[in-house]
């Protein structure tokens, strides 16, 4: 896999350099609530321009139907890189049309502009290998060179992910070589103790890691959503909280697996609940208590780890020599249900082992809770991407990026 810096070394004044970013920021209207992602690309667009290249950063944002939906656009996103490089960022309303073509044109040595969402163009997420090819002969055609640096979807085989390299010479940029090196720690020859905390609010989004992990890790930590059809699997009542009974016979398997294999599972013994889920435009405040996790009331829905477990996953986590992290241990964007993923956060803070925290609303929520981002040893700019590499999984986006 060619880096940025090789490429780099080959001189690329002059030439129309297409970044395949992941802008893919959370939006208020039109006010970014989050700029992680944009922050997370600016070295590369930084690097590339001070080096004489013209920029084309392109990336998807939400999911439109493959039509222009103004809801979705990059405008916002644009504006703030420009803010970031301190440099004015040309915009282009359109992905491979008249507008884009044209802004592309008047890019000058060292100048950086952002065309539309790719997701407007129905063939960027097409199935069909031809239609999906055709839109990556259009995006070809406005520039010579191809940087991968949208770690947030290299897990899609998307036109410009997986079709667009292919078509150009291409090197990886500076975030997805990070990415990489990362995952490659928390995969190959990894320091122990290992432990994994995984939040979020499906166990079935989780299945396939928590199978590669029973492989590889020393503790497994289980927040969240997730944490009640585990519960249930267990024999415990769980009120009217989340639950996907479908996974149970999975759920077993893998405590079983666990046990055989010395791995620890770590479950909550207390968790905050309530009888109605809270208004999170306006976090209002919210009627709640705690009581054990084996003892739910019916007619309460879980909504956070509570107290005792905030200081049973702590003490798992302070030996940690490796630490992985993907998802929140309760519905964070309420203060009165933040304190789970804040004691998970600060024991990862208060660690001196090396921290991940896997993208998604995992690096959203540290963020929002206000933690210092360089305190953790990475934050990754993709949860999905991040999954599905310690899976096992070969990523469309860096196989089109080897040589």
């Amino acid at each position: 896999m060619k880096t940025i810096d090789e490429l780099l070394a080959e001189g690329v004044t002059g030439k129309r350099v297409f970044v395949r970013a992941d802008l893919n920021v959370p939006l208020s209207g039109t006010t970014i609530t989050d700029d992680g992602r944009i922050r997370a690309v600016q070295p590369t667009v930084e690097k590339l321009a001070a080096a004489g290249a013209r920029v084309i950063v392109a990336s998807h944002l939400g999911r439109p139907k493959g039509a222009p939906d103004p809801a979705f656009s990059l405008a916002p996103a644009a504006a703030r890189l420009g803010e970031l490089i301190g440099a004015d960022v040309a915009f282009a309303t359109d992905t491979v049309g008249e507008s884009a073509r044209a802004t592309v044109a008047a890019l000058t040595d060292g100048k950086v502009a952002v065309i539309e969402n790719l997701r407007f163009n129905p063939g960027e997420t097409s199935k069909d290998d031809a239609e999906r090819g055709a839109f990556a002969d259009q995006l070809a055609e406005l520039a010579d060179v191809y940087v991968g640096d949208g770690f947030g979807a290299v897990h899609r085989k998307h036109a410009s992910v997986f079709d667009l390299p292919a078509r150009l010479p291409h090197a990886a940029g500076d975030l997805i070589a990070t990415e990489v090196g990362v995952l490659k720690k928390l995969t190959e020859d990894v320091a122990r103790p290992y432990a994994v905390v995984l939040g979020g609010s499906k166990v079935s989004d989780k299945l396939g890691v928590i199978d590669h992990l029973l492989e590889r890790a020393d503790r497994i930590l289980i927040g969240g959503g997730m944490a009640y059809t585990f519960l249930k699997a267990q024999g415990h009542e769980v009120g009217s909280s989340l639950l996907q009974e479908d996974q149970i016979p999975a759920v077993l398997e893998y405590l079983k697996r666990a046990e055989e294999k010395g791995v620890e599972f770590v479950l909550p013994v207390d968790v905050v609940v309530s009888e109605q889920f809270p208004d999170l435009k306006t976090k209002a405040p919210s009627r709640h208590t705690t009581v054990p996790a084996d003892a739910i009331p019916a007619g309460v829905m879980g909504l956070d780890n509570g107290p005792e477990t905030n200081k049973l996953y702590a003490s798992k986590l302070a030996d940690a020599v490796t630490v992985f992290w993907n998802g929140p241990m309760g519905v964070f964007e309420h203060p009165d249900y933040a304190e789970g993923t804040r004691a998970v956060a600060q024991a990862l803070v208060d660690s001196e082992g090396f921290s991940v925290v896997g993208g998604g609303d995992s690096a959203a929520a540290v963020r929002i809770l206000g933690f210092d981002e360089n305190a953790f040893g990475h934050i990754s700019t993709g949860g999905g991407a991040s999954l599905e590499y310690l899976e096992g999984k070969t990523l469309p986006g860096l196989a089109a990026l080897e040589d």
